[in-house]
């Protein structure tokens, strides 16, 4: 039986992890067995978030005075993981939602985006986009394609004018 000091101890890191997250997603655990648990904090560490087992009552307690209570509190019936995310919000939520398809024991309940709650299919549509990586070489691409296309027809210019210099040489080394 935790003790008081680490029960306060404990309702400190929630509150300053929680406070800190771009992304937290609510998730069942039951069914879950610990090597499964630590397979996916493990892959959620590699991206900047982590995986956490709760009581209710403490996530609740940390959560008081904060905007993030409002839209938790609703989520937090039976046991109860947050996946709290402090970087890009898509990779976790990508993990989650595969892992809780491949487990097949699990669901997801929701959670809150920049401070704004979202329902489970919300997360799940923010599992499908693109990582930040994808989209910034997908807008790098974009800007850069009329750029390569303009020096491409820079390029083409001397080229054109060395093939006609050599048609015109060739014709007249001919005669």
């Amino acid at each position: 039986m935790p003790t008081k000091a680490q029960k306060q101890q404990t309702v400190a890191e929630l509150r300053e992890s929680l406070l800190k997250s771009k992304l937290t997603l609510v998730s069942d655990y039951r069914g879950l067995t610990v090597k499964e648990i630590t397979t996916l904090r493990r892959k959620l560490q590699k991206v900047d978030a982590d995986f956490t087992v709760a009581k209710n009552t403490l996530i609740k307690v940390a959560l008081q005075g904060s905007p993030l209570g409002e839209q938790l509190g609703s989520m937090l019936k039976g046991p109860t993981a947050l996946a709290v995310s402090y970087g890009d919000p898509v990779a976790p939520a990508k993990i989650l939602v595969d892992f809780i398809k491949a487990v097949k024991k699990t669901d997801l309940r929701g959670g809150v985006l920049d401070g704004k709650a979202v329902s489970p299919d919300q997360v799940k549509a923010i599992a499908e986009l693109p990582s930040r990586e994808v989209l910034i070489a997908k807008a790098l691409g974009s800007m850069m394609a009329p750029l390569s296309n303009f020096v491409g027809v820079l390029s083409a210019l001397p080229r054109s004018l060395v093939c006609a210099l050599e048609a015109i040489r060739k014709q007249k080394a001919g005669e």
